[in-house]
């Protein structure tokens, strides 16, 4: 039976960056594709926004398997941004999240700053709300490095962005980086109207018996409850460094969790891993985020913005 979040007199509706979301919960990108698989647990429309998997100009085959581990607290991932391509999300599921009334934020990446922009382009005629801007890619034109690891090149792929649509574009960051209020900064110094944050954590998991990695790639992105605290302390740091809106995510699993980040400072959060072991969580954090807000006489969620009292 689909779930629908419960009813409530307690405003829900958040601005991420320009984006308008009837409550503060969307997904995180990679964990629950365009929303298709899951509409027949929870009514996909009723997310404050549908944040789809990761989008390339043309289709990626992704990574060798094994490619997914779960450990003690969470899950390793090395799926490789495997994606169909641009023209395949405008033409399957784009409409069909326009169809039934969903507020779409599409993840943008690419191996190079051209292909970022010819992404943006591409989708500048198809309903969508935001971009949410993956700078944790590889950047080809460099060797490989992870674009969101360095001042110069974050500055580069957002203005490059920037300049290529009037849509809010908001700005995910890998938090692997010794400082992540510098990256934060200079996406919003090269026009970002929001900032998401965390990506997953690099991470490795090893099986004993066999003496072998459990990923073919041996690293991969660590996601899931363990990575909470950390998440939890760069949204607050970030929260403080930025004037635009955070997007917080990285381990949530119910209210309780979305309130603390928004607490931290996030205007939104974002629901990931616990979609892999619950396909109503997304729906279980916005009825939890109610009822945290009806048993504190919070009339107003985005009163809870920032509000933590250090």
């Amino acid at each position: 039976m689909q779930r629908k979040p419960k009813e409530t007199s307690v405003n829900l509706s958040v601005n991420l960056g320009g984006m308008a979301m009837k409550n503060p919960v969307t997904v995180a990108s990679g964990t629950f594709g365009a929303g298709m698989e899951y509409h027949d647990f929870v009514d996909v429309a009723a997310l404050g926004a549908v944040t789809t998997k990761g989008v390339s100009l043309n289709g990626w085959e992704g990574n060798a398997s094994p490619r997914i581990a779960e450990t003690a607290s969470g899950m390793l991932n090395s799926i490789g941004l495997q994606n169909p391509g641009v023209a395949h999300l405008k033409a399957v599921e784009l409409p069909w999240l326009a169809g039934i009334g969903a507020t779409a934020m599409v993840n943008v990446s690419g191996h190079s700053f051209d292909e970022y922009v010819a992404v943006i382009k591409a989708l500048e005629e198809a309903p969508v709300a935001a971009y949410e801007v993956n700078i944790s890619c590889p950047n080809v034109d460099a060797g490989g490095m992870t674009m969101g690891c360095h001042v110069p090149s974050v500055e580069k792929v957002v203005s490059l962005c920037r300049a290529a649509t009037k849509r809010p574009l908001i700005v995910k960051l890998t938090p692997n980086v010794t400082d992540i209020t510098e990256i934060a900064k200079a996406a919003e110094a090269a026009g970002a109207d929001g900032i998401s944050l965390i990506n997953t954590l690099l991470g490795m998991a090893v099986d004993a018996r066999t003496r072998r990695p459990k990923l073919a790639r041996v690293v991969g992105g660590y996601s899931g409850p363990a990575v909470k605290p950390v998440a939890l302390r760069m949204v607050w740091q970030v929260a403080q460094a930025v004037s635009v809106p955070v997007l917080g995510m990285g381990g949530i699993s119910t209210g309780e969790d979305a309130v603390e980040f928004m607490l931290a400072g996030a205007t939104a959060v974002a629901v990931g891993t616990a979609n892999f072991v619950n396909p109503t969580a997304t729906v279980d954090v916005i009825d939890g985020i109610i009822d945290y807000c009806e048993s504190q006489g919070v009339k107003d969620v985005n009163e809870l913005i920032g509000a933590l009292q250090c």
